[in-house]
């Protein structure tokens, strides 16, 4: 009986973690969406000002338990840039199943500003909001990526992900691919 009280208790505490953590994702992200709602402006405009291409970058991610869902960005890229990947695969600087080049010729002028202070990243707060992702927790995956996960790599979705996380504040492309997984 003893077995089954600690059982149903760390049950309740996983359970009010998970709500907690998804009401400060709730609020968080809908105060930050309309506290920076004038740099979003402003990105929005610089980009379609720039190239008259599409605002938005979208994509499939990996979510959590692996599910996939549309991942939002502002676009920092060329509008071709998914096409153009498979020419610049030889020039990968990664030693995993992610794609890294440090001097990428696809990335737009705006596209370098907003990556260098993370403004790109923005969009994504509309995907805390609907539950798509948290605002801490492993970056979401490319669906061609967990496809080549080896199987440890796989705990990477058991939890929702995040914009930001360990992985993000601790050196980022300067990691490599093993202390990447170890840090999400």
């Amino acid at each position: 009986a003893h077995a089954a009280c600690a059982h149903r208790a760390e049950s309740r505490a996983h359970a009010a973690a998970h709500w907690r953590k998804r009401v400060f994702d709730i609020v968080g992200s809908a105060l930050l969406l309309v506290v920076g709602s004038p740099i979003l402006l402003a990105v929005a405009l610089a980009i379609k000002i720039s190239d008259g291409g599409p605002i938005l970058f979208v994509q499939q991610r990996a979510g959590i338990k692996g599910e996939p869902f549309r991942f939002f960005k502002f676009r920092s890229m060329v509008v071709d840039a998914e096409a153009r990947l498979a020419e610049l695969a030889a020039q990968n600087e990664s030693d995993g199943v992610l794609f890294k080049m440090s001097d990428d010729p696809r990335i737009t002028l705006v596209g370098r500003f907003i990556r260098r202070y993370p403004l790109d990243e923005l969009p994504q707060l509309v995907n805390v909001l609907r539950g798509d992702m948290s605002l801490i927790g492993p970056r979401p995956a490319l669906l061609h990526e967990v496809s080549r996960y080896e199987t440890h790599v796989l705990r990477r979705l058991d939890v929702r992900p995040g914009m930001t996380g360990l992985w993000q504040v601790s050196g980022r492309s300067d990691l490599s691919w093993e202390e990447t997984v170890r840090l999400d």
